[in-house]
């Protein structure tokens, strides 16, 4: 019931497609800014329909300031679309992808638009994922991955290893090339993210509250996220060059 009020509200506001079955190709950024587990505390969610409200909202006043800082920034293709991801059994999460012609897609899953307690957490979060496409780290991602796929397919080849070891060597050298930076380039979507929040009205420190409440991923090895005290402190760090 909670998941259909949510739904029919988003759909009558006009401002946002839904997305039953993702036409998009996987996301690099398929976790958005939340690691993966079960919220800690999360406290009192808001009613379905404000929650609903608060995110059409947020869709209004972020994606004009989105697209003026991404043409500003000469980042290509800037004519985002948001959009819902309502299939069903999708844990709390948003991400930034490309369709097939190259235009940026962000992407918000009822759950996260559900449990998100105020309009400056959505924001930040919209605001991140915009930052991700900004900053050009889809392509980055991709390049570092085949630089990596081929540097260990090459090594490998040199030892005369078999087609199938090299197949493996590049697998590993993709996923090291593709990971090799992925905790930088959350941190700075996590400082364009705070910028964008700030520049359409909205609080981007109340916003990253929300990783207080979430599982702190810690500095693993290849980790896709950084510790949630170094993206605090660097939503902090910027927004006390802001003010």
């Amino acid at each position: 019931m909670k998941k259909l009020a949510i739904l029919a509200t988003v759909m009558l506001a006009g401002c946002v497609e839904t997305v039953p079955q993702s036409p998009y190709p996987q996301a690099p950024y398929p976790q958005g800014p939340y690691p993966t587990g079960p919220a800690v505390d999360p406290g009192p969610a808001v009613p379905p329909r404000v929650a609903a409200r608060n995110f059409t909202s947020v869709v209004s006043r972020m994606e004009p300031v989105i697209e003026r800082e991404c043409w500003n920034m000469g980042a290509g293709n800037c004519d985002f679309r948001i959009v819902v991801d309502d299939r069903p059994g999708q844990p709390p999460n948003a991400f930034q992808t490309l369709d097939r012609s190259g235009r940026p897609i962000i992407a918000f899953t009822l759950p996260l638009i559900a449990e998100a307690r105020n309009t400056d957490e959505l924001a930040f979060v919209m605001g991140h994922e915009a930052a991700h496409h900004i900053a050009g780290h889809i392509p980055r991602q991709q390049q570092e991955a085949m630089t990596g796929a081929l540097i260990a397919g090459v090594l490998t080849a040199a030892t005369g290893a078999d087609s199938s070891a090299i197949r493996g060597a590049q697998n590993i050298g993709g996923t090291f090339g593709a990971r090799r930076f992925a905790k930088d380039h959350e941190l700075e979507a996590d400082s364009l993210g705070t910028i964008l929040a700030w520049q359409a009205g909205y609080d981007p420190e109340r916003g990253a509250e929300f990783f207080m409440r979430i599982p702190d991923p810690g500095n693993r090895f290849l980790g896709t996220h950084p510790p949630n005290a170094s993206r605090i402190d660097t939503v902090r760090r910027t927004l006390a060059g802001l003010r």
